[in-house]
């Protein structure tokens, strides 16, 4: 019984291959019952279709077949194609695959890679403009003022290690230069509403006063749309114990030059209405932040990012302070220098500082001011601190 039926499976192999050469020559199928019905007679001989002759390519006739599958075949006929079943005798119409390769990979890529095409292709126009592009919201406590992207979301992390220096004191090496030692750590998001309007909002922690910043920021000019520099505008408010008491208004100016596309030059003048000094941690961090008259301050920071290699930048900063800095209990100006790593979407920073706050109003503060002592803002007094920058959308 095994060989007869394959002989029957073979036969119908034959006549559903016939039944597609037909349906390519334009001749319908009608069952004999149903011409015996219908009174119709058997189509002459010249009407049937000649067989392709053996070796033609099945392309020529509009036949593809369907990988993986032995029972159907794809065949196309007047602009439209359909997929053929050799078991059911089922015919269905498929739709037209994208006719342009790159619209095809468009459609099947990712979002992530889209952002990261549309990164690298704007780090390649900056070069080819011979543009610097900040990769960080900071040089280290200065901010960049770099323009932020559309509906981009930008999260913030900055670190402090304020209390032990890191090349003054005994047994360094047990304490990592200071690593053991408390950290004030911040916190804050930027959004960008448009490409040149953001805002955003910043959290230090209690042993600084947990003050809490809300900021809107307007980049007026951009070194990418032809102008010879980089120009933004911010206001900020700093209310400490949880924006509740001792609030400080700011404006700062932002302004970057490139030099070529590996440096670029950085001012931050900066107003500051009843500004308030450091002070010593509490003894309990639960314990309402103090009360402090206030003092209008007026600084200007200066920076620099020099890159070493593609994707790594020396920073360096000073902060000076020209009024109010006496009230403020500055002795010397706070300065920082770091190392700055920038992958994709993300930049880390590493360095040393002399000053704990990175809100506006106490970027300009020393840790003299912190801990009561008026040397700890020398240069045997640097501190180890790091940020941490990532565009999540």
């Amino acid at each position: 019984m095994q060989p007869i039926d394959r002989v029957i499976r073979k036969m119908e192999c034959v006549a559903a291959v016939g039944s597609i050469a037909l349906i390519l020559c334009g001749v319908t199928f009608v069952p004999l019952a149903q011409a015996a019905d219908s009174n119709l007679a058997p189509a002459a001989p010249h009407a049937q279709p000649n067989p392709a002759p053996p070796g033609v390519p099945p392309a020529s006739l509009g036949i593809s077949f369907v990988d993986g599958s032995a029972t159907t075949v794809m065949v196309e006929r007047e602009g439209k194609k359909y997929l053929v079943d050799l078991a059911s005798h089922n015919i269905k119409e498929v739709d037209e695959a994208p006719a342009d390769p790159q619209t095809a990979q468009e459609t099947t890529e990712s979002p992530a890679k889209k952002i990261q095409a549309l990164t690298q292709e704007k780090r390649a126009e900056a070069e080819k403009q011979n543009i610097y592009d900040a990769g960080d919201d900071y040089i280290f406590s200065l901010p960049t003022g770099r323009r932020l992207d559309r509906h981009g979301l930008y999260i913030n992390f900055n670190h402090r290690f304020a209390f032990g220096p890191a090349f003054n004191g005994k047994a360094l090496g047990h304490t990592l230069g200071g690593l053991d030692n408390f950290s004030i750590s911040s916190f804050g998001i930027r959004y960008g509403v448009t490409q040149d309007f953001s805002v955003g909002i910043y959290r230090s922690p209690s042993i600084i006063g947990r003050p809490i910043q809300l900021m809107a920021a307007y980049n007026f000019v951009d070194e990418h749309d032809g102008h010879p520099l980089n120009g933004a505008v911010r206001f900020s408010v700093d209310g400490e114990n949880d924006f509740s008491r001792n609030f400080t208004a700011n404006i700062e100016g932002i302004f970057s030059r490139s030099l070529g596309n590996k440096a670029q030059l950085y001012a931050v003048p900066t107003l500051s209405f009843q500004n308030r000094r450091l002070v010593p941690p509490q003894n309990a961090l639960a314990d309402p932040v103090p009360g402090l008259p206030g003092v209008n301050t007026f600084s200007v920071g200066f920076g620099g990012a020099f890159d070493i290699r593609p994707t790594v930048a020396i920073v360096a900063e000073v902060i000076p302070t020209f009024v109010g800095g006496r009230e403020m209990d500055i002795h010397r100006p706070a300065y920082s220098i770091g190392i700055q790593k920038r992958l994709w979407r993300h930049a880390f920073t590493f360095g040393f500082t002399t000053t704990p706050g990175t809100t506006v109003n106490q970027r300009a503060g020393t840790r003299a001011s912190l801990l009561n002592d008026p040397t700890a803002d020398q240069p045997s007094g640097l501190f180890i601190g790091f940020d941490l920058t990532r565009q999540s959308y």
